[in-house]
Protein backbone atom coordinates (compact mmCIF):
# COMPACT_ATOMS: atom_id res chain seq x y z
CA UNK A 1 0.00 0.00 0.00
CA UNK A 2 2.45 2.68 0.77
CA UNK A 3 4.81 2.50 -2.18
CA UNK A 4 1.38 2.72 -4.33
CA UNK A 5 0.65 6.07 -2.20
CA UNK A 6 3.97 7.47 -2.50
CA UNK A 7 4.07 6.77 -6.31
CA UNK A 8 0.39 8.54 -6.84
CA UNK A 9 1.57 11.40 -4.51
CA UNK A 10 4.76 11.96 -6.03
CA UNK A 11 3.09 11.97 -9.85
CA UNK A 12 0.42 14.57 -8.58
CA UNK A 13 3.47 16.68 -7.30
CA UNK A 14 5.26 16.00 -10.93
CA UNK A 15 1.56 17.20 -12.33
CA UNK A 16 1.41 20.48 -9.94
CA UNK A 17 4.88 21.52 -10.97
CA UNK A 18 3.93 21.20 -14.50
CA UNK A 19 1.13 22.65 -14.46
CA UNK A 20 2.77 25.69 -12.06
CA UNK A 21 5.44 26.20 -14.83
CA UNK A 22 2.69 26.74 -17.76
CA UNK A 23 0.70 28.94 -16.25
CA UNK A 24 3.29 31.41 -15.51
CA UNK A 25 4.42 31.05 -18.98
CA UNK A 26 2.11 33.48 -21.06
CA UNK A 27 2.83 35.80 -18.03
CA UNK A 28 6.59 35.91 -18.23
CA UNK A 29 7.09 35.96 -21.55
CA UNK A 30 5.43 39.49 -23.02
CA UNK A 31 7.14 40.63 -20.20
CA UNK A 32 10.63 39.51 -21.50
CA UNK A 33 9.86 40.57 -25.67
CA UNK A 34 8.67 43.52 -24.31
CA UNK A 35 7.78 43.76 -28.30
CA UNK A 36 4.38 45.49 -27.99
CA UNK A 37 5.16 48.67 -25.92
CA UNK A 38 5.31 52.10 -27.97
CA UNK A 39 8.44 53.19 -27.35
CA UNK A 40 9.54 49.29 -29.14
CA UNK A 41 7.51 49.78 -31.91
CA UNK A 42 9.15 53.99 -32.20
CA UNK A 43 12.74 51.98 -32.04
CA UNK A 44 11.72 49.58 -34.80
CA UNK A 45 9.48 52.16 -37.32
CA UNK A 46 10.89 52.08 -40.88
CA UNK A 47 11.67 55.69 -41.97
CA UNK A 48 12.13 56.74 -45.62
CA UNK A 49 15.58 56.84 -47.09
CA UNK A 50 16.59 60.39 -47.12
CA UNK A 51 14.75 60.96 -43.46
CA UNK A 52 16.93 57.94 -42.09
CA UNK A 53 19.55 59.17 -43.05
CA UNK A 54 19.10 62.76 -41.75
CA UNK A 55 18.54 61.37 -38.38
CA UNK A 56 21.64 59.50 -38.43
CA UNK A 57 23.36 62.90 -39.48
CA UNK A 58 21.64 64.88 -36.77
CA UNK A 59 22.73 62.10 -34.32
CA UNK A 60 26.43 62.17 -35.50
CA UNK A 61 25.78 66.10 -34.87
CA UNK A 62 24.88 65.29 -31.17
CA UNK A 63 27.82 63.67 -30.62
CA UNK A 64 30.25 66.21 -31.88
CA UNK A 65 28.71 69.03 -29.48
CA UNK A 66 29.00 66.68 -26.87
CA UNK A 67 33.21 65.97 -27.54
CA UNK A 68 33.35 69.42 -28.02
CA UNK A 69 35.62 70.46 -24.99
CA UNK A 70 36.85 66.75 -24.59
CA UNK A 71 40.58 66.26 -24.89
CA UNK A 72 43.24 63.42 -24.75
CA UNK A 73 43.82 61.31 -21.32
CA UNK A 74 46.64 62.75 -19.47
CA UNK A 75 47.32 66.05 -18.27
CA UNK A 76 50.05 67.81 -20.65
CA UNK A 77 47.79 68.84 -23.47
CA UNK A 78 50.54 70.35 -25.32
CA UNK A 79 52.85 67.01 -25.05
CA UNK A 80 49.64 65.51 -26.92
CA UNK A 81 48.32 67.53 -29.05
CA UNK A 82 52.29 67.47 -30.54
CA UNK A 83 52.17 63.69 -30.08
CA UNK A 84 49.07 61.79 -30.92
CA UNK A 85 47.31 65.17 -32.78
CA UNK A 86 44.54 67.54 -32.10
CA UNK A 87 41.44 65.38 -30.19
CA UNK A 88 38.99 67.61 -32.67
CA UNK A 89 40.23 65.05 -35.40
CA UNK A 90 41.12 62.21 -33.52
CA UNK A 91 40.16 58.77 -34.11
CA UNK A 92 39.63 58.78 -29.78
CA UNK A 93 37.07 61.39 -30.70
CA UNK A 94 35.36 59.83 -33.47
CA UNK A 95 35.04 56.04 -31.84
CA UNK A 96 33.53 58.32 -28.58
CA UNK A 97 30.94 59.55 -30.88
CA UNK A 98 30.14 56.61 -32.73
CA UNK A 99 29.67 54.78 -29.49
CA UNK A 100 27.13 56.74 -28.56
CA UNK A 101 25.15 57.79 -31.85
CA UNK A 102 21.85 56.36 -32.58
CA UNK A 103 20.85 56.18 -29.19
CA UNK A 104 17.77 57.32 -27.46
CA UNK A 105 16.44 58.98 -30.91
CA UNK A 106 12.75 57.67 -30.55
CA UNK A 107 11.39 56.81 -33.95
CA UNK A 108 14.05 54.81 -35.48
CA UNK A 109 16.42 53.94 -33.75
CA UNK A 110 16.98 50.42 -35.26
CA UNK A 111 17.19 51.31 -38.51
CA UNK A 112 19.48 54.28 -37.87
CA UNK A 113 22.04 51.89 -35.92
CA UNK A 114 21.94 50.06 -39.36
CA UNK A 115 22.09 52.95 -41.44
CA UNK A 116 25.22 53.96 -38.61
CA UNK A 117 27.45 50.32 -39.15
CA UNK A 118 26.27 50.13 -43.51
CA UNK A 119 27.70 54.11 -43.80
CA UNK A 120 30.65 53.16 -41.13
CA UNK A 121 33.28 53.56 -43.67
CA UNK A 122 31.81 56.65 -45.52
CA UNK A 123 31.59 58.39 -42.47
CA UNK A 124 35.54 57.63 -41.28
CA UNK A 125 36.69 58.24 -44.55
CA UNK A 126 34.68 62.28 -44.10
CA UNK A 127 35.98 62.44 -40.70
CA UNK A 128 40.10 61.72 -41.95
CA UNK A 129 39.79 64.04 -45.35
CA UNK A 130 36.82 65.85 -45.55
CA UNK A 131 35.30 67.59 -43.12
CA UNK A 132 37.31 70.58 -43.31
CA UNK A 133 36.62 71.19 -46.36
CA UNK A 134 33.10 69.46 -46.44
CA UNK A 135 31.76 70.49 -43.29
CA UNK A 136 28.62 69.52 -44.18
CA UNK A 137 27.89 66.04 -43.36
CA UNK A 138 24.25 65.82 -44.57
CA UNK A 139 25.35 66.89 -48.15
CA UNK A 140 28.55 64.89 -48.32
CA UNK A 141 26.95 61.88 -47.15
CA UNK A 142 23.17 62.01 -47.73
CA UNK A 143 23.31 63.83 -50.87
CA UNK A 144 26.74 62.99 -52.72
CA UNK A 145 27.40 59.89 -51.26
CA UNK A 146 24.37 58.00 -50.19
CA UNK A 147 22.38 59.55 -52.95
CA UNK A 148 19.06 59.46 -50.90
CA UNK A 149 18.48 63.13 -50.35
CA UNK A 150 18.94 66.00 -52.46
CA UNK A 151 19.49 69.77 -51.38
CA UNK A 152 16.76 71.72 -50.21
CA UNK A 153 14.72 73.19 -53.07
CA UNK A 154 15.50 69.90 -55.82
CA UNK A 155 13.79 66.52 -55.85
CA UNK A 156 13.46 63.62 -57.36
CA UNK A 157 16.30 60.70 -58.54
CA UNK A 158 18.20 63.10 -60.71
CA UNK A 159 17.46 66.21 -57.75
CA UNK A 160 15.82 68.09 -60.63
CA UNK A 161 14.80 72.02 -59.29
CA UNK A 162 11.49 72.41 -57.59
CA UNK A 163 8.80 74.91 -59.20
CA UNK A 164 8.66 78.23 -57.14
CA UNK A 165 4.77 77.23 -56.36
CA UNK A 166 4.78 81.09 -56.19
CA UNK A 167 5.73 80.89 -52.79
CA UNK A 168 2.56 79.70 -51.59
CA UNK A 169 3.10 76.03 -51.43
CA UNK A 170 5.59 73.51 -51.14
CA UNK A 171 7.40 70.97 -53.81
CA UNK A 172 6.11 67.11 -53.90
CA UNK A 173 9.88 65.50 -53.33
CA UNK A 174 11.36 68.80 -52.17
CA UNK A 175 14.84 67.50 -50.49
CA UNK A 176 14.75 63.98 -51.35
CA UNK A 177 15.33 61.50 -54.38
CA UNK A 178 11.18 60.92 -54.36
CA UNK A 179 7.89 62.77 -55.69
CA UNK A 180 6.72 64.43 -58.75
CA UNK A 181 7.97 68.13 -57.71
CA UNK A 182 4.23 69.54 -58.63
CA UNK A 183 2.95 72.14 -56.04
CA UNK A 184 0.70 70.76 -52.81
CA UNK A 185 -0.60 74.36 -52.22
CA UNK A 186 -1.62 76.07 -48.87
CA UNK A 187 -5.34 76.76 -48.24
CA UNK A 188 -6.77 79.24 -50.12
CA UNK A 189 -4.42 78.86 -53.05
CA UNK A 190 -4.87 76.79 -56.50
CA UNK A 191 -3.35 76.28 -59.67
CA UNK A 192 -0.40 74.05 -60.97
CA UNK A 193 1.93 76.90 -59.45
CA UNK A 194 -0.29 78.09 -56.62
CA UNK A 195 -0.71 81.22 -58.78
CA UNK A 196 -4.55 81.33 -58.23
CA UNK A 197 -7.19 81.40 -55.38
CA UNK A 198 -9.02 78.73 -54.24
CA UNK A 199 -12.74 78.23 -53.44
CA UNK A 200 -14.23 81.12 -51.13
CA UNK A 201 -11.08 82.86 -51.55
CA UNK A 202 -10.17 86.79 -53.39
CA UNK A 203 -7.06 87.88 -54.49
CA UNK A 204 -5.85 90.60 -51.84
CA UNK A 205 -2.74 91.50 -53.23
CA UNK A 206 -0.40 90.42 -56.73
CA UNK A 207 2.97 91.52 -57.76
CA UNK A 208 4.96 89.53 -60.35
CA UNK A 209 6.20 87.39 -57.81
CA UNK A 210 3.37 87.10 -55.10
CA UNK A 211 0.46 86.63 -54.62
CA UNK A 212 -2.12 86.95 -51.88
CA UNK A 213 -5.54 85.54 -51.11
CA UNK A 214 -7.94 86.18 -48.25
CA UNK A 215 -11.08 84.59 -46.88
CA UNK A 216 -14.50 85.47 -48.24
CA UNK A 217 -16.78 87.43 -45.70
CA UNK A 218 -18.70 84.47 -43.22
CA UNK A 219 -21.78 85.25 -44.86
CA UNK A 220 -20.29 84.14 -48.55
CA UNK A 221 -21.63 80.47 -49.51
CA UNK A 222 -19.10 78.64 -51.73
CA UNK A 223 -20.29 80.50 -54.90
CA UNK A 224 -17.31 82.61 -53.15
CA UNK A 225 -16.87 86.18 -53.71
CA UNK A 226 -15.31 89.70 -55.48
CA UNK A 227 -13.75 91.22 -52.42
CA UNK A 228 -13.69 91.89 -49.07
CA UNK A 229 -16.75 91.97 -46.70
CA UNK A 230 -20.66 90.82 -47.19
CA UNK A 231 -21.48 92.96 -50.20
CA UNK A 232 -18.96 91.17 -52.28
CA UNK A 233 -20.59 87.30 -52.09
CA UNK A 234 -22.06 85.82 -54.69
CA UNK A 235 -24.43 83.27 -52.71
CA UNK A 236 -25.18 84.26 -49.31
CA UNK A 237 -24.35 81.35 -46.75
CA UNK A 238 -27.91 80.54 -44.19
CA UNK A 239 -28.54 83.15 -42.05
CA UNK A 240 -28.10 85.82 -44.58
CA UNK A 241 -30.02 87.06 -47.83
CA UNK A 242 -28.99 88.87 -51.12
CA UNK A 243 -29.76 92.27 -50.63
CA UNK A 244 -31.69 93.09 -53.95
CA UNK A 245 -31.11 96.89 -54.06
CA UNK A 246 -27.53 97.51 -52.66
CA UNK A 247 -26.17 93.62 -53.47
CA UNK A 248 -24.56 91.37 -51.28
CA UNK A 249 -25.61 89.62 -48.14
CA UNK A 250 -27.48 91.00 -45.29
CA UNK A 251 -28.28 89.43 -41.96
CA UNK A 252 -31.14 88.21 -41.17
CA UNK A 253 -32.11 89.45 -37.51
CA UNK A 254 -34.07 85.79 -36.16
CA UNK A 255 -35.34 87.49 -32.96
CA UNK A 256 -37.94 89.30 -35.12
CA UNK A 257 -38.53 86.51 -37.61
CA UNK A 258 -37.50 83.23 -35.84
CA UNK A 259 -37.36 83.96 -32.41
CA UNK A 260 -37.98 80.40 -30.74
CA UNK A 261 -36.75 81.33 -27.26
CA UNK A 262 -39.04 80.28 -24.24
CA UNK A 263 -40.55 82.76 -21.84
CA UNK A 264 -37.71 82.93 -19.21
CA UNK A 265 -35.00 83.29 -22.30
CA UNK A 266 -34.26 86.07 -24.28
CA UNK A 267 -33.52 86.56 -28.03
CA UNK A 268 -29.78 87.89 -29.36
CA UNK A 269 -29.14 88.39 -33.11
CA UNK A 270 -25.59 87.24 -34.18
CA UNK A 271 -23.98 87.73 -37.74
CA UNK A 272 -25.61 84.69 -39.33
CA UNK A 273 -27.22 83.38 -36.22
CA UNK A 274 -29.18 84.14 -33.19
CA UNK A 275 -28.53 82.52 -29.02
CA UNK A 276 -31.08 82.21 -26.26
CA UNK A 277 -29.32 83.95 -22.98
CA UNK A 278 -31.45 83.01 -19.48
CA UNK A 279 -33.47 85.67 -17.91
CA UNK A 280 -32.24 87.16 -14.68
CA UNK A 281 -33.92 85.00 -11.62
CA UNK A 282 -35.67 88.02 -10.70
CA UNK A 283 -37.47 88.08 -13.75
CA UNK A 284 -40.78 86.46 -15.04
CA UNK A 285 -40.17 86.69 -18.51
CA UNK A 286 -37.85 89.86 -19.71
CA UNK A 287 -36.63 91.80 -22.86
CA UNK A 288 -32.50 91.25 -21.95
CA UNK A 289 -29.95 90.47 -19.65
CA UNK A 290 -30.51 91.90 -15.73
CA UNK A 291 -33.21 92.54 -12.79
CA UNK A 292 -33.86 95.72 -15.29
CA UNK A 293 -34.90 94.21 -18.01
CA UNK A 294 -37.85 92.36 -16.66
CA UNK A 295 -41.45 91.71 -18.28
CA UNK A 296 -42.91 91.29 -14.69
CA UNK A 297 -41.16 90.18 -11.02
CA UNK A 298 -41.10 86.90 -9.79
CA UNK A 299 -41.78 85.22 -6.50
CA UNK A 300 -40.46 86.97 -4.08
CA UNK A 301 -39.27 90.25 -6.01
CA UNK A 302 -41.18 93.50 -6.53
CA UNK A 303 -40.56 96.79 -8.67
CA UNK A 304 -38.46 99.18 -6.92
CA UNK A 305 -36.76 102.24 -8.76
CA UNK A 306 -37.11 100.34 -12.16
CA UNK A 307 -35.52 97.10 -11.03
CA UNK A 308 -37.12 93.50 -9.63
CA UNK A 309 -35.68 93.64 -5.74
CA UNK A 310 -35.33 90.52 -3.59
CA UNK A 311 -38.07 91.14 -0.57
CA UNK A 312 -38.02 87.84 0.47
CA UNK A 313 -35.77 88.03 3.40
CA UNK A 314 -37.69 91.25 4.39
CA UNK A 315 -39.09 91.21 8.24
CA UNK A 316 -42.80 92.24 7.95
CA UNK A 317 -44.31 94.72 10.48
CA UNK A 318 -46.04 93.22 13.19
CA UNK A 319 -49.38 94.51 13.87
CA UNK A 320 -50.72 92.53 17.00
CA UNK A 321 -47.87 93.37 19.10
CA UNK A 322 -49.30 96.15 21.34
CA UNK A 323 -47.43 99.50 22.12
CA UNK A 324 -45.13 99.53 25.43
CA UNK A 325 -46.45 103.41 25.61
CA UNK A 326 -49.92 102.11 26.11
CA UNK A 327 -49.41 99.15 28.51
CA UNK A 328 -50.56 100.28 32.17
CA UNK A 329 -47.82 101.01 34.47
CA UNK A 330 -47.96 98.84 37.71
CA UNK A 331 -45.97 100.74 40.15
CA UNK A 332 -48.70 103.82 39.80
CA UNK A 333 -51.74 101.66 40.06
CA UNK A 334 -54.43 102.52 43.03
CA UNK A 335 -53.93 101.00 45.78
CA UNK A 336 -57.49 99.57 47.48
CA UNK A 337 -58.61 101.39 50.15
CA UNK A 338 -58.59 99.60 53.26
CA UNK A 339 -61.44 100.39 55.01
CA UNK A 340 -60.16 99.14 58.32
CA UNK A 341 -57.81 101.87 58.54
Amino acid sequence: MWPNRLVVSIFFLFLAIIVGIEADLPQSVPSLSGGNSKKDRQKSEKLPPCRACTVLVSSFREGMKRTARSKHDGGDAAWEEERLGSYKTSELRLVEIQEGVCREIGRGEDQCHQLAEEHEPLIEDWWKSYQNEQPDLQQWLCVEQAKVCCPDGFYGPNCDPCPSCFGNGKCKGNGTRKGNGKCACEEGYAGDNCDSCGPEHYEAFRDAEKLLCSNCHKACAAGGCTGAGPNACRVCRSGWVMDSQRGGCTDIDECITANTCTKQQFCVNNEGSFNCLECDKSCDGCDGDGPDMCQKCADGYELRDGMCTDISKEVPANTNESDPEEEPDQEEEEQPVNDEL
